[in-house]
């Protein structure tokens, strides 16, 4: 597909999804987050709520207030300054995220780390040492989708999915890595464990990393998990922020 010619691909009767590609990629990221902006600034009357995603912004909106046409003409007046608006690729914050990779909290680290010919040691320190882009929040409310894994740790997917996930699990599989935000199954690699809460409904906003932020895991041991924890469980940020925009 084209990236410099979004699709606009209906989902029933009142929503529709603009496609902006078909890959993992921050510049076209940078593109769906940057119409994402300006909706939520200035909204069409008629449009509910926009959800963007790796490659395309899904849109919930009232066919009763806003017509499909008139809908696409209004997001066709903002799509063409998009490519000169880099502010969107450039990431607004940078989230410093503790991690504990010992095995008491990794429950996959060495199973995977077999898989792609690692040592657990090996695996944790590449993990560690990435940039990640979070992309998007999807599967679940909070799981946190991270663009950036080293190639070195790409990884299939289970055939079958393992048990529910822990609390703050770092996962990864495929080329993406991701935190799960509450235990639930997956196909994926449990390689880690962050005490950070990347989703609660009593913080405003509720979920901690924008999409289009920076994020780096920072290793931390078992004993600084467990008293990270605690403190997040009261309610604390133990996850640091910089400002970069």
């Amino acid at each position: 597909m084209d990236d410099e010619t979004p699709r606009f691909l209906d989902c029933g009767e009142s929503a529709l999804s603009v496609e902006f590609g078909d890959s993992v990629d921050p510049a076209v990221n940078a593109r769906v987050l940057a119409l994402d902006e300006r909706l939520r600034a200035a909204p069409p009357a008629g449009l509910r709520e926009t959800t963007p995603t790796y490659r395309a912004l899904f849109l919930r909106y009232e066919p009763l207030e806003i017509s499909r046409a008139a809908l696409i003409a209004a997001i066709e007046g903002l799509i063409a300054p998009l490519d000169a608006d880099a502010r969107a690729l450039q990431p607004a914050a940078r989230w410093t995220i503790p991690c504990c990779y010992d095995p008491e909290f990794a429950e996959d680290i060495g199973e995977a780390a077999a898989l792609l010919g690692q040592t657990a040691q090996s695996l944790a320190q590449l993990h560690a040492g990435a940039d990640y882009r979070a992309y998007m929040y999807g599967f679940a409310p909070g799981w946190c989708y991270l663009g950036g894994l080293p190639q070195a740790l790409a990884i299939p997917r289970r055939a079958t999915p393992r048990g529910p996930t822990p609390q703050g699990g770092a996962l990864i599989g495929g080329a993406l890595s991701l935190i799960a935000a509450n235990p639930m199954p997956t196909g994926w690699y449990v390689v880690g464990r962050t005490p950070e809460r990347m989703f609660a409904l009593k913080r405003d906003p509720p979920f901690l990393v924008a999409p289009g932020d920076a994020v780096r895991f920072e290793p931390i041991d078992a004993e600084t998990f467990l008293s990270l924890d605690a403190r997040a469980l009261a309610g604390e940020t133990v996850a640091r922020r910089e400002t970069l925009l």
